[in-house]
């Protein structure tokens, strides 16, 4: 076993286009590099090191989302791999590439609001006690921002579900955080 994959090894640019064919376990319609959750490939020697960021700390798919990363790269004849957990920075969903927003989008999922994510969780708590929230989550179906939130919570914990009531369909918000 030589450690790398068989013949030339590919760069890290090239594994990281190639982990963007890797689905999100929860939402499959976007990639583990759309989620902005790969923080870096490199080669250490002859090992393969990827760093992923969970989206949160109590992700259920965090496990899942290292074994399908796993697989597809010894799939593609990476013999040696080492996956790292990197927790600091936090993950934050201003990391989600535009691409990653507009996947979301077309599936019928409000992609999270650009720029609320910075402000932080307890601004946004506070703002919401304080009834300064103000903020608009356009459906991602007809494109109307009169909607409403029915919870805070929706399919999965990083969701909140809502409902346009222009078009009258129930959608999910990917939350910021």
């Amino acid at each position: 076993m030589t450690g790398h994959v068989t013949g030339t090894r590919p760069s890290a640019e090239e594994i990281l286009d190639w982990l963007g064919n890797v689905p999100d376990p929860e939402i499959p319609v976007i990639s583990v590099t759309d989620l902005g959750i790969v923080r870096e490939v490199r080669w250490d020697g002859d090992t393969l090191v990827v760093a992923v960021t969970p989206t949160y700390s109590g992700c259920p798919a965090t496990a899942v989302i290292d074994m399908e990363i796993e697989a597809y790269l010894r799939g593609r004849g990476i013999e040696t791999l080492r996956l790292e957990r990197r927790l600091s920075p936090p993950w934050t969903t201003d990391w989600v590439t535009g691409a990653g927003r507009e996947k979301l989008r077309a599936y019928g999922i409000a992609p999270p609001v650009d720029g609320t994510a910075s402000a932080g969780p307890m601004a946004a708590r506070a703002a919401r006690l304080s009834g300064r929230s103000n903020l608009t989550i356009p459906c991602p179906r007809c494109g109307s921002g009169d909607t409403r939130k029915v919870s805070q919570f929706g399919s999965t914990p990083c969701k909140a579900a809502y409902v346009c009531n222009a078009c009258l369909e129930p959608f999910d918000y990917f939350k910021c955080h």
